[in-house]
């Protein structure tokens, strides 16, 4: 699951989220916002696999595996590489 939010993602969104999983389900949710420190407890003691990502970690993780990405991720997300000297 995505949103899009400034605020901050509180407890009672990942609640809801987790609500309908089973324990052999694995979850990601994605908050623009990031999450609040009772939305990240809920999601440490949760009954499955749930994965929480801020904008930051989603821009990271996109472009250290951005090489081995779909075609339709690539035309969705067009990213070009450019070297500056250091």
């Amino acid at each position: 699951e995505v949103k899009h939010r400034n605020a901050r993602m509180g407890s009672s969104e990942i609640r809801s989220f987790l609500g309908g999983r089973h324990k052999d389900d694995r979850g990601l949710y994605v908050s623009t916002g990031g999450f609040t420190k009772e939305a990240l407890y809920e999601g440490e003691r949760a009954h499955v696999h749930l994965t929480m990502w801020t904008l930051d970690e989603l821009a990271r993780t996109l472009m250290a595996h951005y090489p081995a990405t779909d075609p339709e991720t690539k035309r969705l997300v067009p990213l070009s590489y450019f070297y500056m000297p250091a």
